[in-house]
């Protein structure tokens, strides 16, 4: 018999290879957080340091050909993500909601999961140098009680935390009830990423 892994955890590293399409993103993101001042307003009442579209708008496939041109890939990205954690699903995901993130140095974003959602993920538009990475939390963490640390060469699946740091054009994706927080960045250029949900 021996020993063996039960009730995995997927996550998904993969890549949007398209430069052109990082650019013009780069560009849109740019551009909505000088232009969204409801965003602004909701970012600087809720202490993010940058600019977030979560609370001001919720068309932005709609509103941007561009992030509708990222929704199409996204849509496949996603779709290999369900296969890939053998959900059995009667149609495919859809998605629910999508919005940017422009952080400056410092921003952050604590612990948290997406409640109403299957599938959700992040697009890494822009990765200045020191931006921080995604940090993931074994969703057994409140019930280990009386369990030891990790020695630090323990295999990834068995550390308590583990720590992605994207590039530019890199594709997280995760079950929704994972939890999951956003570094501080100490870059000096803005952090830029999309983030979505899916469900």
């Amino acid at each position: 018999m021996g020993t063996r892994s039960l009730f995995a955890t997927m996550f998904s590293e993969t890549a949007l290879d398209d430069a052109a399409l990082l650019d013009e993103l780069a560009e849109s993101c740019r551009m909505l957080a000088q232009e969204d001042r409801a965003g602004r307003r909701w970012s600087r009442e809720h202490g993010f340091r940058g600019y977030t579209s979560y609370a001001s708008l919720n068309d932005l496939p709609q509103r941007d050909p561009v992030i509708g041109a990222l929704v199409k890939r996204l849509n496949r990205h996603v779709a290999a993500f369900a296969q890939d954690c053998a959900f059995d699903l009667a149609r495919p995901l859809r998605l629910d909601s999508l919005w940017v993130n422009v952080m400056k140095r410092g921003g952050t974003h604590s612990g948290h999961i997406h409640p109403h959602s299957v599938v959700s993920g992040t697009l890494y538009v822009a990765v200045p140098p020191g931006s921080g990475a995604l940090k993931l939390e074994d969703p057994r963490l409140a019930m280990l009680m009386a369990a030891p640390l990790r020695r630090p060469d323990a295999v990834e699946a068995l550390q308590p935390f583990v720590y992605c740091p994207p590039q530019a054009g890199t594709i997280f994706l995760w079950e929704s009830w994972l939890r999951h927080e956003v570094m501080p960045s100490d870059a000096n250029d803005e952090r830029i990423s999309i983030s979505f949900n899916y469900r």
